[in-house]
């Protein structure tokens, strides 16, 4: 009985004391009501478990009030009323509204200064007192970032200039001589392409270091498709030398793009398939390189092969090529052959500028001749294309976020010892709008002209299907002149499901026809990524301004791509 007594008195004396510590009371007084006003405005913490929280936050609520301004103010006292409360008065004095910080413009560019103050002179600059501190730390890291990485700012001699304005003078140590890259170490890809780290990243040693330049460098790994970040990189300072560490890891980059399509031919009511193999084969020998291999199929006897090889970065330069070679047969009528040769120099990550040649020849494969439709033919073109692409290699789904691709051509093409001008124009963009997490927009623009006098059916450009208007049989429609847009509204229903809408548009301009329409495809699609690879299927109708709506114009388009 007694040991019990003698627990519960310890109980309660333990609970007595935490209940007197939750409820000590803090206020703080100025040397007048007004004072007092100002200071409950900074809603300072009331309630304390015991002293030592009371004087913390005296402390901290009375540097809080000296950044405002009152850097005159001081606590005059403190005093215990009672056995809870304690009230400590603190007097503010006289608020200075601004600084005049003067520097040596030397040690500081101006065009620094520049950018924190509005008022900024060769000497001296004047800021908003509550400034301070981000402004000293802003010029502190443009200052570390010019090579001086250990720097120290300060400010001295602070006095009044009059009841609303200080001055002070700008002390920069930067505590050693200016420093360089030394040596880059790269960790996880030993193998990265040395060259996309010159002139991709324009990473180098011997350049003035900056760890906030490298960093927005790095981050432009985001978007190249055959590496990635793996952690921040980090810098090993030496008495002699700097050296940066990189942690990069190869990414797999192949794809393979399969297509399947089928619809009902109206005429034997058979089903009829048409599709592709797409491949590109992307920095195999570590180089940067790609490769990319492309055989389409359908079933009005069109059979098209393509073969494009990029090279970046020849011999260490900015300069890489572009080779192509592009052969198409359509049944006995004709085969025509393209084949390109570009040089591109790449801006930075994400802009790219091309120039080159293009040569087709093009041969009639049937025993009539009929020179305003269907003969034999060369043309040779100089080209320039612009290239921009913005990737989220994040994402999953939708990797690519926005291209914007834009080629013209200026050349001529023989016919029968005629020469004759044409000029060719091509536009291929897309970008997705992001509504929130799981809604999105994606559009998509493609438009082609040919310009010249006159037109054979073996030169016009070839459309339709799942990468131009859906709905159509694939590369079933001809044209002079074109332009299409692809609209889907975009639903994500989890990381790895989508679905949507189609809304196409196209107007049609072939003049050896003469014929002008637009063209409608309307439908739903979705799209999983599986083990195998991002599987997507549209079901879509087309139809032109002069159709009927037929449930047996539909199209089906199955396409597989694989990642590896």
């Amino acid at each position: 009985m007694q040991k019990q007594i003698i627990l519960y008195l310890l109980c309660l004396s333990f609970f007595s004391t935490e209940l007197i510590a939750q409820n000590l009371n803090l206020k703080v007084t100025g040397a007048n009501d007004k004072e007092t006003i100002i200071i409950n405005n900074y809603n300072y913490k009331k309630n304390h478990i015991d002293y030592s929280s009371i004087s913390s936050e005296v402390d901290s609520l009375h540097k809080n009030i000296i950044k405002t301004g009152y850097i005159e103010s001081s606590i005059i006292s403190s005093k215990k009323t009672n056995d809870s409360s304690f009230v400590f008065n603190l007097q503010l004095n006289n608020k200075y509204e601004t600084i005049n910080i003067y520097y040596d413009n030397k040690k500081v560019n101006k065009q620094i200064i520049d950018i924190v103050s509005n008022e900024s002179f060769d000497d001296f600059f004047n800021i908003p007192f509550t400034e301070t501190e981000r402004v000293l730390s802003f010029i502190n890291s443009k200052i570390a970032n010019q090579g001086f990485p250990f720097s120290k700012i300060r400010l001295s001699e602070i006095k009044p200039k009059d009841n609303k304005t200080l001055t002070a003078n700008l002390i920069i140590i930067e505590g050693e001589s200016k420093r360089g890259l030394d040596k880059i170490i790269l960790k996880g890809y030993d193998k990265f392409p040395k060259s996309y780290l010159k002139h991709y990243l324009k990473i180098k040693p011997s350049e003035t270091f900056s760890i906030e330049t490298i960093k927005k460098k790095i981050n432009t790994l985001d978007n190249l498709r055959f590496a990635n970040q793996i952690k921040a990189p980090e810098i090993l300072f030496t008495k002699d030398s700097t050296q940066l560490y990189l942690y990069i890891e190869k990414s797999n980059s192949n794809t393979f793009d399969g297509f399947l399509g089928f619809s009902t031919d109206e005429e034997t009511n058979k089903l009829d398939f048409n599709g592709y193999l797409d491949l590109n084969l992307i920095n195999n020998f570590n180089y940067g390189e790609s490769l990319k291999l492309l055989y389409k199929s359908n079933e009005t006897e069109q059979k098209n092969f393509e073969a494009k090889l990029n090279l970046p970065y020849i011999l260490g330069t900015p300069i890489g090529t572009e080779l192509e070679l592009n052969i198409l047969k359509q049944d006995s009528s004709f085969s025509t052959t393209n084949q390109k040769a570009k040089l591109f120099y790449l801006l930075n990550s994400k802009n790219t500028f091309f120039l080159g040649i293009e040569s087709i020849e093009s041969n009639n494969l049937l025993n009539n001749i009929n020179i305003n439709s269907l003969d034999d033919y060369k043309s040779n073109f100089y080209t320039i294309r612009y290239d921009y692409e913005n990737r989220k290699n994040y994402n999953t789904l939708f990797q690519l976020n926005t291209l914007i691709s834009i080629e013209a051509g200026f050349g001529s093409r023989n016919l029968n010892n005629i020469k004759e001008e044409q000029t060719k124009l091509t536009l291929n963009a897309h970008h997705i709008l992001y509504l929130n997490d799981r809604n999105s927009i994606f559009i998509r623009t493609y438009g082609a002209f040919l310009i010249s006098e006159n037109h054979l059916k073996n030169e016009l450009f070839r459309f339709g299907g799942i990468n131009s208007i859906r709905g159509f049989q694939e590369s079933s429609l001809l044209a002079t002149k074109l332009i299409a847009l692809n609209t889907e509204y975009r639903y994500k229903l989890s990381n790895n499901i989508y679905a949507h809408t189609i809304i196409d548009f196209a107007n049609l301009n072939n003049e050896i026809d003469e014929i002008k329409e637009n063209l409608y495809g309307f439908g739903l699609g979705f799209g999983i990524l599986t083990k195998a690879g991002l599987l997507r299927f549209n079901y879509a109708n087309g139809k032109t301004e002069s159709q009927q709506f037929k449930f047996s114009n539909s199209k089906i388009h199955l396409s597989l791509t694989a990642i590896f």
